[in-house]
């Protein structure tokens, strides 16, 4: 995108490309969840599959091409700059999807759920301990900790989909799904959803990296707040269209899905660039690395505990979060400028 636009047609490029994904990201949540349940995936399970990665196809697409052209930093910022406020996206769903009704983590108990969240911890603290790996430590285009990270997300699934087979995935209070489509159209409408997600996610970055300059906003706290926002509206959307559904497993899965899919990419980066990528990653890229962690820890107990209480109309594990999450952005002020 020529950086000669002026910052009103940046802006309108950014409004209609969050609108495509806004509408782009309803359907497939609801092809979705019909293709699911014709498989036998189970809400979270499918959620975790299809619905997660679809939702992180504009990282796919700017991660492999960041890669491809050697700039690790954009890269490593897209990969483990959004997962901290895509996890705040639950408490966005809980507010706006359920509000004085329940808590959400209270509606979407289940232990596929608990091992979801439990895998977004394992891969991101194999990131951290990837950035303390020999950068020169790298065979066949990969590296030790890239590899481990993918090989924990296989495994993972494997795990999940034989813990749903043992305790089962009921429902869980979703409204009647119409079954008068084929499968092959629920196929068409994801596959349509995921390329309009995949180009008009692009568009939302690239517009949205070039506003930012414009109006001198750069650095950490842009990758972690108007870039991640911006390229967590498709979980925003399909968390919501999953909430009307009914599909509150499936909303939680999504989240919980991406994020652990998320430090995949890594190995991909590694294969196309031929070159380490995790000792490249920034002090404020591993602190955000951390307060995703984090924040996914409070989430895991919420599912655990089912708390009723509500604080502002969110669960208190929801309320945690958002009051954790500010204070962590706010910490980035305070970060040697070298992690910035």
């Amino acid at each position: 995108m020529p950086d000669s636009l002026p910052l009103s047609a940046l802006l309108g490029i950014f409004a209609v490309a969050a609108a495509a994904v806004w509408f782009a990201g309803a359907r497939v949540s609801d092809a979705t969840d019909a293709l699911a349940a014709r498989f036998g995936l189970g809400e979270a399970l499918g959620g975790m599959i299809l619905l997660a990665i679809v939702t992180n196809l504009p990282e796919i697409a700017i991660v492999g091409s960041a890669a491809a052209r050697g700039a690790m930093e954009v890269a490593i910022g897209n990969i483990l700059g959004g997962i901290a406020i895509q996890t705040v996206v639950l408490a966005a769903l809980d507010l706006f999807g359920l509000g004085r009704s329940a808590a959400l983590t209270y509606r979407a108990e289940s232990p596929t759920l608990v091992l979801e969240g439990s895998l977004v911890v394992a891969v991101l603290a194999l990131t951290i301990i990837g950035h303390h790996m020999p950068a020169g430590l790298i065979v066949a285009r990969m590296t030790p900790a890239a590899l481990l990270i993918a090989l924990f997300w296989v495994a993972g699934l494997f795990v999940i989909g034989e813990t749903r087979k043992r305790f089962g995935d009921a429902d869980g209070g979703g409204k009647p799904r119409p079954n008068g489509r084929s499968t092959a159209r629920h196929a068409l409408v994801f596959a349509v959803g995921a390329l309009v997600t995949l180009a008009a996610g692009v568009a939302l970055e690239i517009s949205g990296e070039h506003i930012a300059a414009k109006i001198g906003m750069q650095g950490a706290l842009f990758g972690a707040t108007v870039l991640a926002a911006a390229t967590a509206l498709p979980e925003v959307s399909t968390g919501l269209e999953s909430m009307r559904l009914g599909d509150y497993r499936m909303a939680v899965s999504d989240i919980f899905g991406g994020n652990a899919f998320l430090p995949v990419l890594f190995l991909m980066a590694t294969l196309l660039s031929g070159k380490a990528v995790l000792p490249d990653a920034r002090p404020t890229d591993l602190y955000l690395t951390g307060l995703g962690i984090l924040l996914t820890v409070i989430y895991i107990a919420g599912l655990v505990i089912r708390p009723q209480r509500q604080l502002l109309r969110m669960g208190l594990d929801s309320f945690v979060v958002v009051v954790l999450y500010a204070l962590g952005i706010l910490g980035l002020f305070f970060m040697h400028p070298d992690g910035g």
